[in-house]
């Protein structure tokens, strides 16, 4: 007997954020999604200009030139996973989560580099900011040489990037990965320690907060490369002797996630695997919401 899909499918779309609550913290663009594919966002033109005590009249006519944002979403796809006796397990949440715990890891980590890559802005004036403490030895896999500590002072230039931009105080993040994170809370005073650990909300994954920034970690975030004006690093590359680590800060409407069709494929009584063989499709993607890449700024180490 086949298996329901909608359980299946509804299970894993619930558990696509679990360990990654960063990804909640930006504007979800789901409603735009169309056919389960493609997101398609109607983007508003220029804010009319304002006069002060108008004394030329008539006024110019203007017309607002609208434009539209569309992208295609990705597709992550697992691969085929044996089930026996499936039915028996879509009975049960505890049942299905041991089936599917190591796939939806894995699935989950992978949505969720790719995700980030998405975000991560490149070059342009106060984008991209570099690390000033002092000289200490790369953490970074397939990287050598020294690098400059992430310091609280970092931060702090990261905070004032937004306050520079009128970005919003409210909603602002900021995802370090746990050396850079180490290397932060050594930085800090035994009261911006204090201050920062009261913020603590394990529930939605923030370890505290410190200028404005709700400071949340995972074990690795986003590489850049060292040219003059750095680059994020695609997902899947090999990394660069000279690469570096990066943070990402960022207000949660200056980034969107958009979650499209997800898929359940089944193959019943497969003679060659004497059982049940399923596999998962989930089409996702995210964007910085603007061009100008307002609202988001990325912390990179420079080579010390």
């Amino acid at each position: 007997m086949a298996i329901q899909k909608e359980i299946w499918q509804d299970h894993i779309e619930g558990n696509l954020f679990k360990n990654n609550e960063f990804l909640l913290a930006s504007t979800d663009a789901g409603q735009y999604v169309l056919q389960g594919k493609v997101v398609h966002i109607p983007q508003a033109g220029a804010t009319p200009t304002i006069v002060k005590n108008r004394s030329s009249l008539p006024a110019t006519v203007v017309q607002r030139a609208d434009t539209d944002i569309t992208y295609t979403l990705d597709e992550f796809t697992t691969d085929p996973i044996l089930i026996p006796n499936a039915e028996t397990f879509e009975l049960s949440y505890n049942k299905r989560e041991s089936v599917l715990a190591e796939y939806e890891s894995s699935l989950r980590q992978t949505i969720a580099d790719n995700l980030l890559i998405d975000w991560a802005p490149t070059g342009g004036t106060g984008l991209v900011l570099r690390t000033t403490g002092v000289p200490t030895a790369t953490t970074l896999d397939g990287t050598s040489g020294n690098r400059k500590k992430f310091t609280v002072n970092d931060l702090k230039n990261a905070q004032l990037q937004l306050n520079k931009q009128n970005v919003p105080m409210e909603g602002r993040y900021a995802l370090v990965s746990a050396d850079m994170f180490q290397q932060l809370t050594d930085d800090m005073s035994a009261t911006q320690y204090r201050d920062f650990s009261a913020a603590y909300d394990v529930k939605d994954g923030v370890l505290g907060r410190l200028f404005g920034f709700n400071i949340m970690m995972r074990s690795g975030v986003v590489t850049y490369n060292n040219d003059a004006t750095p680059s994020v690093n695609a997902y899947g590359v090999s990394a660069m002797s000279t690469d570096n680590d990066g943070i990402l800060c960022w207000q949660i409407s200056a980034v969107e996630r958009a979650v499209g069709q997800i898929t359940f494929f089944e193959r019943i009584g497969d003679p060659t695997y004497y059982g049940d063989v399923y596999s998962v499709s989930v089409r996702m993607g995210a964007r910085i919401r603007r061009q100008d890449a307002l609202g988001i700024v990325s912390i990179v180490q420079a080579a010390a």
